[in-house]
């Protein structure tokens, strides 16, 4: 079991971290009362997540819940991790366009080794409740099997619109693969979960919980969802692509590979990748995308290496890409007093002496010959303001400067 936790009695806090970042929420007022009635108690909720071990490696597409559940878990709430070596065997339908191969109890043993050292790396491991739904699952026998079944109708299980495509597309389904929301459900009855995460392509299973938690008499479960984040490209997040980031990347390479990011992809990442507070989010991505990336790639690797090893990164990066090969003798210029509070990138160019007029910047922006901070800009009204910090400007391959915060007399 796991260890209590000191409980954190300000309601707003609790809620706070349920909301931020949430899709689908079934129900808040729900939550909300149940909240209130246990910590006038002293007690904090059953919060369940599931895990099934179909692959060895977990990416940071899957560090969503298990953050969110590491803020519940310092708030004094009980994590209850579900390591689901039964469900893994018949396979989650969900998302996918044909039968998934059974595995067996061998292959998910093996793929079980590293996930819940995995989940160390966000979660206090000593205060979490792990438990394989195997432990009850094995000792089911055929009849309680049958009953199981009849919680359902066929009608009801195919109202899932991943059934429906796969109908639609006359690609087989199997039977067993109706079974998988049961369980997923019967394992809520079985901890008794309080609240359930998932990604968002999990809330028919979800519900499928609260439906058995009522048919057993117990207060049926809230439901949580969070997004699923797509890779560093856009692309579904998958090792296969190559645009996934995993849990066990060392700091340089996780570091890396964020600043590969799409620009359009860090708000949603900011929001469910770290703990910063909204108001600071927007701040950075209203200034350079290149600072705010760094920022990004920085807060996430530091919560799987620790600040030093994220920092020491941060600087690798910056040595080995965005300053490769630069010569030596780049002038610094500070940000003038007269160019007031923002310039436009033409503008700043000429002034910085990189161009010879701004018809020239704005055609060398056009052509993606500019980049500032390391990032191709190709808006020639892009306008520019003093930097926080030093930054490089460069027009072509042979053309730099650096400019500096704050206004020189």
């Amino acid at each position: 079991m796991a260890k209590p936790v000191s409980l954190n009695q300000d309601l707003d806090a609790h809620l706070a971290a349920f909301r931020r970042g949430h899709v689908d929420w079934v129900d808040e007022g729900q939550l909300r009362s149940l909240l209130r009635a246990r910590l006038d108690q002293g007690q904090g909720l059953r919060v369940k997540f599931g895990m099934d071990p179909s692959s060895p490696d977990l990416h940071v597409g899957h560090s969503i819940p298990l953050l969110k559940l590491r803020d519940l878990q310092q708030l004094g709430h009980t994590v209850v991790l579900i390591v689901g070596d039964a469900t893994a065997m018949v396979g989650d339908p969900t998302g996918r366009s044909q039968l998934r191969p059974i595995l067996t109890r061998a292959q998910v043993d093996d793929n079980l080794k590293t996930y819940v050292e995995q989940a160390g790396l966000v979660l206090d491991m000593e205060h979490v409740e792990v438990r394989r739904n195997s432990e009850w699952f094995d000792r089911m026998g055929f009849e309680e099997l049958l009953k199981l079944c009849t919680r359902m109708t066929v009608a009801q299980m195919i109202e899932r619109d991943t059934f429906q495509t796969r109908m639609e597309a006359k690609e087989p389904i199997g039977i067993n693969e109706f079974l998988y929301p049961l369980m997923q459900g019967w394992d809520s009855v079985m901890v008794q979960a309080d609240v359930e995460l998932g990604g968002t392509d999990q809330l028919f299973n979800l519900l499928v919980g609260r439906r058995l938690q009522e048919q057993e008499n117990q207060r049926p479960q809230v439901v949580l969802t969070t997004p699923l984040i797509n890779g560093l490209d856009g692309r579904k997040m998958s090792k296969s692509y190559g645009n996934a980031v995993s849990l066990t990347d060392d700091a340089r390479s996780m570091t890396f590979a964020l600043m590969r990011l799409d620009d359009e992809a860090m708000p949603v990442w900011f929001e469910q990748l770290t703990r910063l507070p909204v108001g600071e989010i927007q701040a950075l991505l209203k200034g350079h995308p290149r600072e705010a990336k760094a920022r990004l790639a920085l807060e996430v690797t530091q919560t799987y290496h620790g600040l030093e090893a994220a920092l020491d990164a941060a600087q690798a990066f910056d040595r080995e890409v965005r300053d490769k090969e630069l010569p030596p003798d780049i002038e610094h210029h500070a940000w003038q007093a007269d160019w007031g509070a923002e310039l436009p990138l033409p503008n700043l160019l000429a002034n910085l002496g990189l161009v010879a007029s701004t018809s020239e910047a704005r055609r060398m922006i056009q052509q993606g010959a500019v980049r500032v901070g390391g990032e191709i800009q190709r808006d020639p009204h892009f306008a520019c303001v003093s930097p926080k910090i030093e930054q490089l400007i460069q027009v072509g391959k042979k053309r730099f400067a650096y400019l500096d915060p704050g206004a020189s007399s």
